[in-house]
């Protein structure tokens, strides 16, 4: 049986995520991502698929998160007509998502085309717009969790919980026609596995008996305590503490979907304990909102909130709709908690906020999740000085914080454990979803852990393992997107990093010169040695 599986993003980095699956009469996709992190890496988003979007007969969804979903209104612009599968809450909660990636998109470009015609530069234009979103939305198809259904010619699926956030899901095909017309092969798909001990999820499950795995290594490379909710809320309070003593505003650069949620409940329970005082708390995410409320349709399902009647709704909790009330936030100097998206704080309204914080000393600003390099969040978190948001310089002078206790993912010994407990596995093992260092960190891990070698693979971005033949996988790489060689290199930074902190260098020098003269001196030399280059090349 022809049987391939090509790997369109998420290699050796950690967005993108998406897989290309080839039998004969099928061809589908895991997941239809979105790039993220450096200006390189992001550009992909705007270039041809490497697959023919027209034909491809379906695609199957792990979760909500964009850089899994995010591309999808792209995809059914470029041709796709077939069905879109996914579990019951993701669906809901892409009911809001795409229309929101692709308003965002669109202010985006818009306030970048304002600044283009003053410098007389052509118009740019979306990925896709806010109604595109709502087409793709409207046509994704829900399956309930671990019964087979037949998707098309030879090919059977299940869903199994993957502990990630609501809605999450591991994918497993069995492909083939069985016993009259060849062998079945047995393929799971991870998508992101969660971690055991989440407040609103249940620990994640999957089959055994394998011929392929293709598995996300995010955390591959640490190990975390696992904390208990109750735990997760002690580390929690003396975090609000701290940040309540140093008497400025704390910022919490949330990620929409589950961990808004998660801190939602626990902000709430403690003060309801009298743990931390009753402290106003702002929730400036309109998306935030619409997937707060998908999870209270579901919160039936969730474990930890113990039938709390109201587990997202504490009354010092109060929930920022219009760009009015966002702007009006800013005369609130201290004392208030303001979680706003995006996690990675690479758009949306907590750019805004931390205009007006950052260079605050008593300000705070915790990061409680995973921020891809080239971020502005990650530019924060690894101790920048300054950065520049709109267009402005800011200095970078509040109390910077992360926890990883709220992380959505395994770590490295729960990722090793739940491989081990799929069982045999006889084809082999694709460590995909992670930075190159780290997966090459849980790829030692797992042959340490007495898993063959010569089963274990790092797929490049766009690199192609034929599985038709028993044996160890055929594997080419033909006209890849970008040079492999540099695939790990961008996506931690580029020359667009590189340029935003030489802009800050060299505004920070001219100010620490004595006089004008010595400045303009400067600029002088910078200008000529600029030409020299130009001559020289």
């Amino acid at each position: 049986m022809e049987f391939k599986i090509k790997f369109c993003g998420a290699a050796r980095t950690v967005t993108g995520s998406c897989y290309h699956v080839s039998i004969p009469g099928f061809r589908f996709l895991v997941d239809c991502g979105m790039f993220q992190g450096t200006k390189t890496i992001r550009e992909l988003n705007y270039g041809d698929f490497p697959f023919d979007a027209k034909a491809v007969d379906a695609v199957f969804l792990t979760h909500a998160h964009i850089d899994h979903t995010g591309l999808l209104p792209k995809l059914l612009k470029r041709g796709f007509t077939g069905p879109i599968f996914a579990t019951e809450a993701t669906r809901d909660l892409l009911t809001y998502m795409l229309p929101d990636s692709g308003h965002i998109q669109e202010f985006e470009v818009k306030r970048i085309n304002q600044r283009n015609r003053r410098r007389d530069l052509p118009p740019i234009f979306p990925i896709y717009t806010k109604e595109d979103g709502v087409r793709a939305a409207e046509g994704i198809r829900y399956v309930p969790m671990e019964d087979w259904f037949d998707a098309g010619p030879g090919v059977r699926v299940r869903y199994w919980n993957a502990g990630h956030i609501l809605g999450s899901a591991s994918v497993e095909f069995e492909l083939g026609t069985g016993a009259n017309g060849g062998e079945r092969k047995r393929i799971l798909f991870s998508g992101d596995i969660g971690p055991d001990q989440k407040t609103l999820q249940s620990n994640p499950q999957g089959p055994k008996n394998l011929d392929y795995l293709v598995v996300e290594s995010t955390y591959g490379d640490r190990d975390r305590s696992d904390l208990s909710p109750e735990a997760r809320r002690g580390a929690l309070k003396a975090e609000i503490d701290a940040a309540v003593t140093s008497g400025g505003n704390i910022l919490i650069p949330a990620f929409a979907v589950e961990r808004t949620q998660e801190l939602l409940f626990d902000l709430g329970t403690l003060m309801d304990n009298r743990q931390i005082p009753d402290i106003q708390i702002y929730l400036d995410s309109p998306l935030a909102i619409r997937a707060t409320e998908v999870f209270e349709k579901h919160s039936g399902h969730m474990e930890g909130v113990n039938g709390v009647a109201k587990p997202f709704r504490h009354p010092s909790i109060r929930f920022i709709q219009t760009v009015e009330e966002s702007m009006a936030l800013e005369t609130v100097r201290s004392g208030a908690v303001i979680m706003s998206a995006s996690g990675m704080c690479d758009a949306g309204r907590i750019r805004h906020h931390l205009l007006n914080n950052l260079s605050n000393p008593k300000a705070t600003v915790l990061f409680v999740g995973y921020q891809a390099p080239g971020t502005l969040g990650s530019l924060i978190l690894d101790g920048a000085k300054k950065v520049r948001i709109h267009g402005q310089e800011v200095s970078v002078k509040a109390r910077i914080r992360s926890v990883d206790f709220y992380s959505a993912h395994a770590d490295r010994e729960q990722l090793v454990d739940w491989i081990r407990e799929r069982f045999p596995i006889t084809g082999g093992i694709f460590l995909s979803h992670g930075e190159q260092s780290v997966i090459e960190a849980l790829r030692s891990r797992l042959i340490k852990a007495k898993m063959d070698a010569n089963l274990v693979f790092v797929p490049q971005l766009d690199e192609v393992f034929d599985l038709s033949v028993d044996g160890a996988p055929k594997r080419h790489l033909d006209n890849p997107r970008l040079d492999p060689a540099s695939v790990s290199e961008t996506a931690t930074s580029d020359w667009h990093n590189d340029y935003a902190a030489l802009l800050l260098e060299l505004a920070n020098d001219l100010r620490t010169l004595p006089d004008v003269e010595t400045r303009r001196r400067l600029l002088v030399d910078l200008r000529r040695t600029l030409k020299g280059k130009e001559r020289a090349a």
